[in-house]
């Protein structure tokens, strides 16, 4: 084995059982990793010198792909079921030889980096990839040692990723050829069989998620922020919901955009870069993204490209409506460089209601913010999915149910218990719809979401009546600057006020329908939050 690149670690990659490897290319720079993946073909160059990839038939995670070794030593802590799949330890070997096989005199990239910003609670985590591509997308999305720190580098968890490897589900227990495994207790991550670079990701995700918890830390989907008073505020919330808009505000200071933990300490980032979604970007909508697209260290994946003048056409989902750009936060100008925030003063829960029928903002008790938090609830238009006629409602256990190693209510109790330490306000804000549901009413205007939302964070709020939803349970405001006092109250925007109670009871239904399943899991308090949220 050849060891080339920068500040190889003492701790080799014999380890991880791959000890006959070609060449190592250690820890390469950006300018190193486009000269290695446009050589090798993998991808190409962009407008603006962005590197440019496409993946194949895989565009997006696989969750039907994705399992967790079932062993002695985590077997009792996981949750499992659709989520989190049991592998035998069997089956787990055979994959990794394959992927350990498949690396025999072929070239590896490899990258030492640190999920967690903070110090106290970070993880070591090496991730080895057959691709350059893929190792650059590694450098953006974690956090870089100090050179001084990589020469004795040993990783706490070793991500080992080989696209071009495929199971075979008859011998390997697999749905597919594709697989991504996490072996908690070999402390080892395997993919194979799918290009798609989010799954290298989102598995380091759900790796944290499964270690924060024991150390008292929450581990969180969602972006986070710090007002000019130095207040951070958490922003929870589903694709589609404006999580990504609402915390990229100008006047505030971004710490993250979509994972992180909550310690006694504060808030911190869990990663180093941004992976945002590029379908239908314009430099009107989103200013900061549109412009990483075109820079230099930024990986545009699965986005149409004109082969000539190498411009993108962000409108096209030929390739996929999950096109994606990878990008170091440092790209963004009102970033945190830090990555970390103080305790959090502000929660917000974010929901696209398209029934109409939830207020555009409203204040949760502890217990409620961990019922909302269970429920995870937000609602698809017709047009979004293949087959969909008319909204259906989605419920996502803690904003991120894909991504959960323990069972939700370990999280949730977390939440609850770090709000009350904390005295922190939890705001469920609807960003969906008003006057009506999908097709009869219209959007809420972003232009009073953010007013509400401004209100909210800078106290103005508490300074207003509140007054209880009879549906649903949650303190309503009833005056807000900046927003006409009828959008506050949502059966007031709707002509037909017994269609909205039809419409509210329905959706009290779907709540409570989903929530039977943790019923048996929380206590009293949280059952009556439950009941009268969805009484």
């Amino acid at each position: 084995m050849q060891n080339i690149g920068h500040k190889i670690s003492r701790n080799g990659l014999d380890q991880h059982g791959l000890s006959n490897i070609q060449n190592a290319f250690w820890n390469l720079s950006a300018p190193r990793l486009y000269e290695e993946a446009t050589r090798r073909g993998e991808a190409q160059l962009g407008q603006g010198g962005s590197l440019v990839a496409v993946t194949g038939s895989h565009t997006g995670r696989s969750p039907n792909d994705r399992f967790v070794v079932k062993e002695d030593e985590t077997e009792a802590d996981i949750w499992w079921g659709d989520v989190n799949r049991p592998m035998s330890e069997e089956n787990f070997d055979k994959l990794l030889a394959k992927v350990q096989g498949h690396f025999d005199g072929r070239d590896a990239f490899v990258q030492d980096c640190y999920a967690g910003a903070d110090e106290t609670h970070r993880l070591a985590v090496r991730v080895v990839t057959e691709n350059a591509w893929h190792n650059l997308f590694a450098r953006n999305m974690f956090i870089q040692p100090a050179d001084s720190a990589l020469e004795d580098f040993q990783p706490q968890f070793t991500v080992l990723q080989a696209p071009s490897v495929a199971a075979d589900p008859a011998s390997d227990g697999t749905t597919s050829e594709t697989f991504i495994v996490l072996n908690l207790k070999r402390r080892m991550v395997i993919i194979g069989g799918s290009a798609y670079a989010g799954e290298i990701k989102k598995s380091v995700f759900s790796v944290m998620n499964f270690l924060m918890p024991a150390k008292g830390v929450l581990p969180m989907h969602c972006s986070a922020n710090i007002g000019p008073k130095g207040d951070t505020a958490i922003f929870f919330g589903l694709s589609g919901t404006g999580k990504t808009t609402l915390s990229a505000d100008s006047s505030r200071t971004l710490i993250g955009d979509d994972e992180h933990g909550w310690s006694d300490q504060g808030v911190f980032n869990f990663e180093g870069g941004c992976y945002a979604k590029s379908i239908n970007l314009t430099a009107e909508t989103e200013p900061e993204i549109f412009a990483a697209a075109s820079t230099f260290g930024t990986i545009v994946e699965n986005v149409a490209m004109d082969e000539n003048t190498r411009v993108f056409d962000f409108f096209d989902s030929t390739l996929t409506e999950n096109g994606r750009l990878s990008y170091d936060i440092s790209q963004i100008p009102n970033a945190s460089m830090e990555g970390q925030g103080g305790l959090p003063q502000n929660i917000v829960m974010l929901t696209c209601d398209a029934f109409g029928v939830l207020p555009p903002i409203s204040q949760l008790t502890p217990e409620q913010a961990m019922y909302h938090f269970l429920s995870g609830y937000t609602a698809k238009v017709a047009g979004t999915e293949r087959g969909l006629k008319e909204p259906a409602a989605t419920f996502s256990t803690c904003f991120g149910a894909p991504f959960m190693p323990r069972h939700p209510t370990v999280y949730a109790e977390l939440l609850r218990d770090k709000m009350a330490a904390q005295n922190a306000k939890c705001w469920l804000v609807n960003t969906g719809w008003s006057g009506g549901g999908y097709g009869v009413g219209d959007r809420m205007k972003i232009a009073y979401t953010r007013a509400m939302l401004n209100a909210a964070l800078d106290g103005r709020l508490e300074k207003v009546v509140f007054v209880e939803d009879t549906n649903f349970g949650v303190l309503v405001p009833q005056s807000c600057p900046d927003v006409p006092s009828d959008v506050l109250n949502p059966k007031n925007t709707w002509s037909d006020k017994d269609a909205y109670d039809r419409q509210a009871a329905d959706l009290r239904q779907r709540f409570e329908k989903n929530f039977v399943q943790f019923e048996q899991h929380v206590d009293a308090n949280v059952k009556a939050a439950a009941i009268r949220a969805a009484a």
